[in-house]
């Protein structure tokens, strides 16, 4: 019997390396919930910080913020970045804000998946307010701008890669979510037919 031998060294870590690409890759096509939940916790693949204030220190250093929009497959809205790009000092607080729009007849429920690139930037990018946080919900014909505050902590200027860092691409993809559990009532209950009420017919005089 003809026995495979064991990888070792440089190819034994390629190996490893493509493994987790393939089962990463796998995961965000499988469930885009999932994967994005995956890289919230773990900080693969460019996640972000969460801040719950303005940072402390502000550099004479610049840095460029790119933004970035999609959807998932099927989903139907409309979704853009209202600015391509903005300019601000390290450690400065930012405000961006992204433009949706719901061309249906019905409301449809989003959660936005996200993340930066180049990757060593995403330890470094700290968000303070995102509609990210949370579902979306659009009505019929509903547009919205949505907001997100962030800034770019000044530890990056002395990390051994974040240091060469001068632009970072803040990216999001809206897919599709069930509605809350009282609007998918609601819905449910517009759906249904009209009850069929009697017709009044000719009054027969019978003297």
């Amino acid at each position: 019997m003809k026995i495979f031998p064991r990888l070792q060294g440089p190819n034994r870590t390629a190996a490893q390396a493509a493994t987790v690409v393939v089962i990463m890759g796998s995961l965000a096509w499988a469930s885009v919930p999932f994967y994005d939940w995956f890289c919230r916790v773990t900080g693969f693949g460019g996640a972000t910080n969460v801040a719950y204030a303005d940072s402390d220190v502000v550099l004479d250093q610049t840095i460029t913020i790119r933004f970035d929009a999609s959807t998932e497959s099927g989903m139907p809205w409309t979704f853009k970045p209202v600015e391509r790009q903005m300019t601000l000092r390290i450690g400065e607080t930012g405000l961006a804000f992204y433009e949706a729009h719901n061309p249906t007849d019905h409301p449809v429920a989003g959660q936005a998946a996200y993340n930066v690139t180049p990757y060593a930037a995403g330890g470094f990018f700290d968000k303070i307010e995102c509609f990210c946080f949370t579902e979306q919900v659009l009505q019929p014909g509903e547009t919205v701008l949505m907001p997100v505050s962030f800034f770019v902590d000044p530890a990056i200027v002395e990390d051994r890669e974040g240091q060469y860092v001068h632009t970072i691409t803040l990216s999001y993809t809206f897919y599709e979510i069930d509605l809350p559990e009282n609007m998918a009532e609601e819905q449910a209950a517009l759906a249904l037919p009209a009850p069929l009420t009697a017709e009044a017919g000719p009054v027969i005089d019978t003297n």
